[in-house]
């Protein structure tokens, strides 16, 4: 089976490594994009904060590919990997739409970090970890005309545990892709494949997400707010405020249980630095960066007391 791999992460990356040594694949070639882009919902551009080089990958294997300057829609782009005549596109790692006149060449799959329908759309283990969730997983499945719509070759979950941030649930659900790819791909190559169509009653969309929503509101709850901060932890830019002068991010803090002043109020000591929360209960933080520089959270206690 040739395949055409579109993708530019680490995640994506990983997977390319593991198709690559399937021996019902061949990687025809490779579509990826550079660090910094422009897309649809960001025309200004974007930077890839997973970004990972396929070029030297491809170079280094032998394989043929190709970087995007435009997105998708320029025509030497799609005659380029008509070329490579691809049974399938395979994309992971992926921020474009691929476009149908794509898929008329092959069809295409792809990965999703949530339980498709659950989660369609942007960022979606981000938006897991901020709601909540007790649980999410990966999907591989066709990819269709709508938002994560086509139909699923397989799905794996994981509980999102207390102790997790962003990176760790990450790197457990790169690992389940993987597994999915293994497990499935070779039914594709040999056309005994089962499609599972998805249950539109239950898709919930979710948006995109840029450095500017990581606006902490420390109205609300205090577990509220810490998934909030731990789900853009890094490698994400961070959960962040702008009340005690300059951007203050928070990469990581814990619940506590001691009394505060009040929402956004700082109480504790430098040994204890704390945050009221809008439930009575405050964050302690344990790691924390002021206009861009990591400082000791002790430090930015001190600092803020005696400013």
């Amino acid at each position: 089976m040739r395949i055409v791999f579109i993708g530019a992460t680490g995640f994506g990356l990983r997977c390319l490594d593991a198709v690559r040594s399937m021996p019902e694949v061949e990687i025809a070639g490779v579509v990826t994009a550079p660090a910094r882009f422009p897309i649809s919902y960001r025309p200004e551009g974007v930077t890839n904060v997973l970004y990972a080089d396929f070029e030297d990958y491809s170079r280094a294997h032998d394989i043929p590919c190709v970087v995007i300057e435009d997105g998708m829609r320029g025509d030497a782009l799609r005659q380029r990997a008509e070329s490579w005549r691809p049974d399938i596109f395979l994309v992971a790692g992926w921020y474009h739409m691929v476009p149908k006149r794509w898929r008329d060449i092959a069809p295409a799959f792809g990965m999703h970090a949530s339980l498709l329908p659950d989660y369609s759309g942007g960022a979606p283990l981000v938006w897991a970890m901020i709601e909540g969730e007790e649980k999410t997983g990966i999907t591989l499945f066709q990819l269709g005309d709508g938002v994560d719509n086509g139909p699923m070759l397989g799905q794996a979950e994981t509980p999102i545990l207390p102790e997790d941030d962003i990176g760790t649930l990450y790197a457990r659900i790169e690992d389940l892709g993987i597994a999915l790819l293994r497990r499935h791909l070779p039914e594709l190559a040999a056309g005994t494949a089962k499609l599972i169509v998805q249950d539109e009653s239950r898709r919930r969309i979710v948006p995109q997400r840029g450095p500017e929503d990581g606006l902490i509101d420390w109205n609300q709850p205090a577990k509220r707010v810490l998934d909030f901060i731990r789900a853009q932890t890094r490698p994400y830019p961070g959960a962040f405020t702008d009340m005690f002068g300059g951007k203050t991010t928070i990469w990581k803090a814990r619940l506590s249980d001691e009394e505060t002043p009040g929402p956004g109020k700082l109480g504790g000591d430098a040994d204890r630095p704390l945050i009221g929360c809008g439930d009575g209960r405050a964050l302690e933080l344990l790691a924390v960066a002021l206009d861009g520089e990591d400082v000791p959270a002790s430090s930015w206690w001190r600092d803020q007391q005696s400013g």
